[in-house]
């Protein structure tokens, strides 16, 4: 017995396609505001970047000439002293805009997926309860009608769950035409039952 994932009846059916394809195109929409988001945020990056290059840059060029200073002969090791303390600023900025560059980096990635995930997450709270309660309920009730094709339990069910006046438009006494197991009156509180859950008698039109 295969799973039950649409309604017999069109107007139903329409309703849960629509629903579906609703959910997917929410999904997809979100996906792609989230690659729009990180591609607006990654280049706030950039000045971190070009902060970090000029503090390595300035690091290392400091170092050098401090090595070159510190090769002189007749120079003493005082004169090496300005050229470290420059060395260790130019890696301080390189160490601060490495430090932006992985903020931005981290945020650009996160805040995307959070809010992605957030507003698909919602949808899929309200989509999917009542998809799945559609789903266990119309493939059991598929199942059993396949199995002995017998629909009195549904025109039973009927008795206790339907609206009275649908029951009267049925017959003014439903109850006593089912114990006497009148055969219109039967497949019309079958049918009734069964359309409310979106389904219908095997072999039957909806009408």
């Amino acid at each position: 017995m295969t799973v039950k994932l649409y309604a017999d009846t069109p107007s139903r059916r329409a309703r849960q396609i629509v629903a579906d394809v609703w959910f997917f195109c929410w999904c997809l929409l979100w996906v792609w505001l989230a690659v729009k988001l990180n591609n607006l945020i990654e280049p706030l990056g950039t000045p971190g970047a070009k902060l970090e290059d000029a503090g390595d840059s300035l690091a290392g060029n400091m170092t050098s000439a401090g090595d070159w200073v510190d090769g002189l002969p007749l120079v003493g090791d005082g004169v090496r002293a300005p050229f470290d303390r420059m060395s260790e600023a130019g890696q301080a900025i390189a160490d601060a805009g490495a430090s932006q560059r992985e903020i931005v980096t981290q945020l650009a990635l996160f805040l995307p997926l959070t809010l992605a995930f957030l507003a698909i997450t919602m949808m899929f709270v309200l989509w999917f309860p009542l998809r799945l309660r559609f789903i266990v309920r119309a493939t059991a009730a598929k199942r059993f009608l396949l199995a002995d094709g017998d629909i009195d339990l549904f025109a039973l069910r009927a008795l206790s769950r339907q609206p009275l006046n649908l029951l009267a438009a049925i017959d003014p006494d439903p109850a006593g035409a089912w114990r006497r197991r009148d055969p219109t009156a039967v497949h019309a509180l079958a049918r009734l039952e069964l359309r409310s859950e979106g389904l219908r008698i095997p072999g039957l039109s909806d009408t």
